[in-house]
């Protein structure tokens, strides 16, 4: 990335447009480019850098973003007004640009401390969940959860909390697809690493029998994981009252667990962009690229998802993919999101949403370019559908829907100990029981959400850091994190409502 001074930012030599780094007035002179702004440019917007007919490709990291809906002169705002998508071909070249990744050597690998399980799995937070089958359930849950909130745990140092995981399905809307979406994304929950312990509770009656869910997921009875359904217990009341107790019976156990020191081998992070703007696919994408890199040159997992929101970049991915079979995969989840939302009249290029556009991303290739830096540079080892277990190490893509809390949620189901999030407009996203890092795009938005924003890689917009060195902080960040340090959004006790599974089939 080149920059000129102070005004603008340009990615690549051949761009037809630059990014403003601040608001610019029209009739300002741009160091460098040999134009003056023919309009008022906000900050994280595109400004033309000479003249462009009629269906002239729009280009922006050497890519096409856009095409020019009508003649543009230099120096004028290029946005919506006169920017729009078309369909053209992309090259999905598969495997082209795979290459050896140059792993740091056992011996040299990072670690965090973290809590190492019984079972061989590795967990970065200690909570004990209330995990519902159903929406009918999520009530009493709530109240046995909230029964061990304030002093509650004060004899109980290593426990986190006790978590409720509910929803607003296990029922009606179990069809299809989508009924093993939500499965997978509950049972995925009731097994994760950091719950020391789970009771599994349903009304009794559901679709999505508690049985069921056991025999789907592989999961069996324990003195760490109970089930229970509020029919069989007698009513509400009766199941809140077994649920504390139950509770109460896991804590001593939960609490005699000690951080160890583990490689950074055994973290699987979740990478997520929400409320993003024109400087996402410049400073925080990138950088949290960077440091996916890093993750996996020490033999972690990072795991991007989001796949309308990398529609008009899978070619970069597909290029990564190390196999046919992987690439293939990808290329089918296109497909099927193209079918889904023609069928149900929508369009997959009617994005980004106001507030992106608000931010200045034009059309969905431009987010989407932006988004897919997330995933740095290593070869995608695998695709998995949506909550489906994360097996492989390296860089992996999850199959899910562009809403955040829902493509976390299928992430995290998978295993995703981590959660690094990045933000322009001010996304303000908790998660448990996995820790959930938020990065802001520029400094301003940092500056005003600071309760919310853990890092600011606004540096890299504001020149003081570049994107290699934005994600050796992010890196370290992480294994902090994994290691016990509190994010923003766990200070401020967010996370308890985040738990949302992609519904695809129709409520009968």
């Amino acid at each position: 990335m080149t920059d000129t001074p102070q005004l603008t930012i340009r990615l690549h030599p051949d761009d037809n447009v630059i990014v403003a780094r601040s608001d610019i007035l029209a009739g300002t002179n741009i160091p460098g480019e040999g134009f003056d702004t023919a309009d008022n440019i906000p900050a994280g917007h595109k400004v033309a850098t000479g003249k462009m007919a009629k269906d002239t490709p729009i280009r922006k990291y050497n890519q096409t973003i856009a095409f020019a809906s009508q003649d543009i002169s230099p120096g004028q705002h290029v946005h919506t007004q006169n920017a729009e998508y078309q369909d053209f071909e992309r090259d999905y070249a598969i495997g082209a640009d795979v290459k050896k990744v140059d792993m740091i050597p056992v011996e040299d690998r990072a670690t965090f401390m973290g809590y190492r399980r019984a079972n061989g799995q590795i967990a970065t937070r200690n909570y004990i969940g209330i995990v519902t089958t159903v929406n009918c359930s999520a009530t009493a849950a709530r109240q046995v959860a909230r029964y061990f909130e304030g002093d509650a745990l004060a004899d109980y140092p290593n426990v986190d909390g006790v978590v409720a995981i509910v929803h607003g399905t296990g029922c009606g809307g179990m069809s299809g697809d989508g009924a093993e979406y939500i499965v997978r994304a509950i049972g995925g929950y009731a097994d994760h690493a950091n719950f020391a312990g789970v009771m599994v509770l349903g009304l009794g009656c559901e679709a999505l029998q508690v049985p069921t869910l056991m025999k789907y997921c592989g999961l069996e009875e324990s003195d760490k994981l109970s089930v229970a359904t509020i029919q069989d217990l007698g009513g509400s009341n009766k199941t809140v009252q077994e649920g504390i107790a139950r509770v109460k019976a896991l804590l001593p156990a939960a609490n005699k667990v000690k951080r160890e020191p583990i490689p950074a081998s055994e973290l699987t992070l979740a990478l997520e962009c929400g409320g993003s703007d024109g400087y996402s696919g410049i400073s925080a994408n990138p950088s949290l690229g960077a440091a996916a890199d890093l993750l996996v040159r020490h033999g972690g997992t990072a795991c991007l998802a989001e796949t309308p929101e990398i529609y008009g970049a899978e070619h970069l991915l597909t290029r990564r993919a190390v196999s046919q079979e992987v690439a293939d995969k990808l290329i089918g989840k296109i497909k099927w999101w193209e079918n889904y939302a023609a069928t149900r009249g929508a369009e997959l290029n009617n994005n980004p949403s106001p507030g992106n556009k608000a931010g200045g991303l034009t059309t969905i290739l431009e987010k989407s370019l932006g988004a897919a830096a997330k995933g740095g540079t290593t070869n995608l080892q695998d695709v998995y559908s949506y909550g489906e277990r994360i097996s492989k190490k390296g860089f992996v893509f999850m199959d899910t829907p562009g809403y955040d809390p829902a493509s976390i949620t299928g992430m995290v189901a998978g295993g995703a100990n981590v959660v690094c999030f990045t933000t322009g407009r001010g996304s303000v996203y908790g998660c448990k029981p996995a820790p959930s890092i938020k990065l802001a795009t520029n400094s301003a938005m940092y500056n005003r959400m600071a309760d919310d924003m853990d890092i600011n890689c606004g540096q890299v917009v504001d020149g003081d850091l570049t994107v290699q060195e934005m994600g050796e902080q992010i890196f370290q960040t992480i294994l902090a994190t994994a290691s016990g340090e509190q994010t923003k959004s766990e200070r401020w006790g967010l996370g308890d409502d985040e738990f949302v599974p992609w519904i695809t089939g129709a409520v009968l």
